[in-house]
């Protein structure tokens, strides 16, 4: 089964973004816990925490079908010290924040490098990171995201994604969600089902889709192997359609939350709908 949704706003509390996705007709969802672009937020209350497991609960979204999203500032393979234990202690309050929640997973972006430091360093900072901030909370998968590789960003690779992977202690609590809109930019080509079996062929050679937690379905107004972070609508960019079409009917891809981040929120619903109907075209073939 697959679980269509997209990245909705949690603004006058979490609880409203299980609601924006139920108006959706959503069966996933993406979420930010707190401001994406601030250090600190106010602890989660007791209520806060309530209010959203009783969304959940009504609107019938499980912890598997919701991938929140951690702040845009934190960098896990920051080369400066001190700068590097502030997004390390950000991440921890973020993986906390999940587990008051109740949820499973978390997303979030590798880091960079910022052309101090060689990508292997970059990479082991990483893993060290999360090893450390899974050692410092439970329950919570921490889920890379792959990038597009603008300016120093790492994770724009699979073999980025797979030695962050292999340095990280606890496998069971680690996963990766695949960008199309990053992977295409990165010069992954998802342009024609052919293309897709190609890349998903090397992702699974080089990560595997056991690691596999999440998915970003966007299409991308940047070029080919660009490397420019630019989304689209499903449809409209340089993807086209056949790539989430292929992904809807790909059984590899169930059972995790796939979340639109598109440019349009007001289509965003006729997206999900379009979306399910790939995947219903399958179920009555």
């Amino acid at each position: 089964m697959k679980y269509i949704g997209a990245h909705v706003s949690a603004s006058g509390g979490v609880a409203n973004a299980a609601i924006r996705a139920a108006e959706l007709e959503a069966t996933a969802f993406a979420l930010f816990t707190k401001n994406q672009r601030q250090w600190r937020a106010a602890p989660l209350t007791s209520d806060v925490i309530d209010d959203f497991k009783a969304a959940c609960e009504k609107y019938h979204f499980s912890p598997a079908q919701i991938l929140p999203h951690d702040s845009y500032l934190i960098n896990l393979g920051h080369p400066v010290t001190d700068a590097l234990e502030k997004s390390r202690e950000a991440f921890v309050d973020e993986l906390t924040r999940c587990q008051q929640l109740g949820l499973t997973l978390l997303n979030f972006h590798p880091g960079s490098h910022l052309m101090q430091i060689p990508v292997d360093d970059c990479l082991a900072r990483i893993a060290e990171s999360i090893n450390m901030a899974l050692a410092q909370t439970e329950g919570v998968t921490a889920v890379i995201e792959n990038t597009a590789g603008q300016g120093s960003n790492l994770g724009f690779e699979f073999e980025h994604l797979a030695a962050i992977i292999d340095g990280v202690e606890d496998k069971s609590r680690v996963g990766v969600c695949i960008d199309t809109c990053h992977a295409f930019a990165a010069g992954y080509d998802l342009r024609s089902a052919e293309e897709c079996e190609k890349t998903f062929a090397e992702f699974e050679r080089i990560v595997g889709f056991k690691y596999l937690r999440g998915m970003h379905l966007n299409d991308a107004k940047s070029a080919f192997g660009s490397r420019v972070d630019r989304h689209h609508s499903l449809g409209e960019g340089n993807i086209g359609h056949d790539a989430f079409r292929w992904i809807m009917q790909d059984n590899r891809f169930d059972g995790i939350p796939m979340v639109l981040e598109t440019v349009n929120p007001d289509i965003w619903a006729e997206e999900i709908a379009w979306l399910k109907a790939q995947q219903n075209e399958v179920a009555a073939a």
